[in-house]
């Protein structure tokens, strides 16, 4: 059991670099015009923008470009722009840019997509695209795959970023799929559209929310439900995984054959999240190709993406930003973890609402051992989220007698608050947990095995609204009354 859910995370973050990345997509230029709104126009009820300045910035797979450099990684990138002054300044935003090997094809009978935002005091006012969607040629196909299978043998993973605008059509989605598979490359599909059969073989898709409930007909109102239609889509499609980008929820990890993982949303406020799917997908892609565990990519896209949405316009991560927010994560878990009870049974039915099983166990936990962390494992195993009752200094003294506990109540809540196995902490000062199980109606209510289920308080309760009861195998030889008194027999024997 780690001290932190994701301290572990944070030596990797610089395994995102020196990869390089394989991008292939619907490039496009983003422009941002800023300025102030002090009137309403007279000629109709919509507002006066007075226009301060503007800016452009590589938008669509090419913002999944400026987000593999800006964590580390070089790409080279295959699109289409159009003969047009947008495709002259796209191409030449990443003429500007050395880590990216550009292999753009000029389509003189289409224009290079444009989306112009408008924007006053840190809001879009308007979005205006300038674009077409149908497929490119079967010409632009065939020059497409040949840089394509150019650039394969350099690259340590591929990402296909559909935009539906015509650039990853049937046939390059496949035979890029079949080049990558003759390399041993990785396939990372950021999709779009309802039908997802055309991207069978690859390694994983990121869908949204909207674009997983389109692609597999289910309704996506909690994690239990993208879970369910992420594990359609790998079986229909034959994907290895589908990282399921949910929002204000975090994203969904599913991997064929494994128990999927939820990492929660960061709290942090948003301001816009334009782009921050290309930041999830940039970032899970450079983890896989730094040798990283598919669930320690998704935490840290998690992470990325959380970061991205807290800026203005179309944005990007880097990885000092990644370990500075896992570091603040490390430094305030404690604080975080312990609530009240009115808080926690909040919390226990928001966690419900998402589809989650929510698990409890209680107890003094004077001078953590082996025997407590065994406990609490099995009882996280038996949950998808813990919630830990924790008896009150005063409530021990009763319980346990004069000289207990050890430890005082805040201090044995700071210890159960680093443990990643808990995710919630509430001291009780009565002496039993009746009325935090009651506040609380947990699905999962743990022991330890040396009780029997009808001596364990609120097991009818529990068992009542369709709960389990789990008695926890015990760890022999741990008990800290025993280490009490081996530590007094110690200091007695010293003495004399």
């Amino acid at each position: 059991m780690s001290i932190s859910a994701n301290a572990h995370l944070i030596p990797l973050v610089d395994k995102l670099a020196g990869k390089r990345v394989l991008c292939v997509g619907d490039v496009m230029l983003d422009r941002y015009v800023y300025g102030q709104v002090e009137r309403i126009s007279p000629e109709a009820p919509i507002p006066v923008l007075r226009t301060q300045r503007e800016a452009v910035t590589l938008g669509g797979a090419g913002n999944v470009v400026r987000n593999i450099i800006s964590l580390g990684g070089s790409v080279d990138l295959v699109g289409v722009v159009g003969k047009d002054q947008a495709g002259y300044d796209l191409a030449k935003q990443l003429g500007a840019l050395p880590q990216v090997t550009s292999n753009l094809l000029t389509d003189n009978s289409r224009p290079t997509t444009l989306k112009t935002r408008y924007v006053a005091s840190g809001q879009q006012l308007l979005r205006a695209d300038l674009e077409v969607s149908q497929a490119i040629s079967p010409e632009m196909e065939q020059q497409a795959l040949l840089r394509i299978k150019s650039a394969l043998e350099g690259c340590d993973i591929v990402i296909l970023s559909d935009y539906a605008k015509g650039v990853l059509t049937g046939r390059i989605v496949t035979e890029a799929i079949a080049f990558a598979h003759q390399h041993k490359k990785r396939v990372v599909i950021d999709p779009k559209g309802r039908d997802f059969a055309r991207y069978k073989g690859a390694y994983m898709l990121t869908p949204n929310r909207r674009e997983l409930s389109e692609a597999s007909g289910i309704a996506i109102d909690s994690v239990a439900d993208a879970e369910r239609a992420a594990r359609q889509l790998i079986d229909l499609h034959q994907v290895e995984a589908v990282l399921v980008k949910l929002g204000s929820d975090g994203v969904c990890f599913v991997t064929k054959g494994k128990d999927a993982q939820h990492f929660r949303a960061h709290a942090r406020e948003v301001f816009d999240v334009s782009g921050a799917g290309d930041t999830v997908v940039s970032t899970m892609a450079l983890a896989l190709a730094g040798g990283l565990a598919p669930e320690e990519g998704a935490a840290l896209a998690n992470i990325a993406g959380s970061i991205v949405v807290s800026k203005i316009g179309t944005a990007v991560c880097t990885r000092e930003e990644i370990a500075r927010q896992l570091t603040q994560d490390e430094a305030r878990q404690s604080e975080e973890k312990l609530v009240t009870r009115d808080e926690a049974a909040e919390l226990a039915e928001r966690w419900r609402k998402r589809g989650y099983k929510v698990g409890f166990t209680n107890g003094v936990f004077d001078l953590l051992h082996p025997g407590h962390i065994s406990l609490l494992r099995q009882a996280r195993a038996a949950c998808d989220k813990l919630i830990v009752g924790l008896n009150s200094d005063e409530s021990v003294r009763r319980l346990k007698g004069e000289g207990r506990p050890v430890q005082a109540e805040d201090a044995r809540a700071a210890v159960l608050s680093s443990l990643a196995d808990v995710d919630r902490v509430v001291l009780f000062a009565e002496d039993t947990p009746i009325n935090l199980i009651k506040a609380i109606r947990p699905a999962a209510l743990v022991k330890g095995a040396d009780y029997t289920l009808d001596k364990v308080v609120g097991a009818d309760l529990v068992q009542g609204w369709g709960g389990q009861i789990v008695l926890a195998r015990l760890a022999d030889g741990h008990s800290t009354t025993n280490t009490i008194a081996k530590m007094n027999a110690k200091k007695a024997g010293t003495a004399s």
